[in-house]
């Protein structure tokens, strides 16, 4: 595997430090740039080649929600792993809504970030317990007490396939593999659903699918 370019962002030095520390083991992980906050990071991205941020939500300046939104639109090609102390709901669904690719507590432990990286770099999302518990009560509450008024979603039968399949954490060339079809098409097919449902990721159609119960 090619070697993963990471940034992170976090305003506590000994933090920062102590993560690239217990990742340096991994060869296929490089560290490319440090931040103590959102704008200084921003100023990094524009001229550094970073795959996959690691994002505190807490920093002077510029905070990390409102950095998320940044790199969201500016460099949407980048992943975005938030890496905080805030286990709130409100966080984990919000950041993930507005770009985040994946959410993890500041406990977890060295193997699952790197997990989270891989993943982030690889599928587009890592998605672990806590999250999956968010999200699928988030979508039981909102299927039990919220009624849609609006037009029934119909997807053809590519589209469905692709969404399951997403669902399942295969990576565009596993799904055009497992369908018979080029990763190109998967492309396209994710690219429209995304433009249709006003998402900016494949998290982001995994999180829609979750809510307006597209997958069984």
């Amino acid at each position: 595997m090619a070697n993963i370019k990471v940034a992170i962002a976090d305003d506590h030095q000994i933090f920062r430090k102590g993560v690239i520390l217990s990742l340096r083991h991994y060869a296929n992980i490089q560290f490319v740039l440090e931040a103590s906050n959102g704008e200084e990071l921003l100023k990094g991205i524009s001229t550094t080649d970073t795959d996959v941020v690691l994002l505190d939500l807490r920093m002077p300046v510029k905070d990390g929600i409102e950095t998320t939104k940044c790199l969201a639109r500016d460099y949407p090609y980048i992943g975005v792993i938030i890496l905080t102390m805030y286990e709130d709901e409100r966080f984990v669904t919000h950041l993930m809504e507005n770009g985040a690719n994946g959410y993890l507590l500041k406990s977890a432990d060295p193997a699952e970030i790197k997990r989270a990286i891989i993943e982030v770099k690889s599928k587009g999302y890592y998605l672990n317990n806590y999250v999956n518990r968010i999200l699928l009560q988030k979508s039981h509450y909102r299927v039990k007490f919220t009624p849609s008024l609006h037009t029934e979603i119909v997807l053809n039968d590519k589209e469905k396939q692709v969404i399951k399949l997403l669902c399942m954490e295969l990576t565009a060339q596993e799904i055009a593999k497992e369908m018979g079809i080029s990763p190109r098409t998967v492309e396209a097919i994710k690219d429209r659903l995304m433009d249709r449902f006003g998402v900016k990721n494949s998290v982001g159609l995994v999180f829609f699918a979750m809510k307006n119960a597209l997958i069984d």
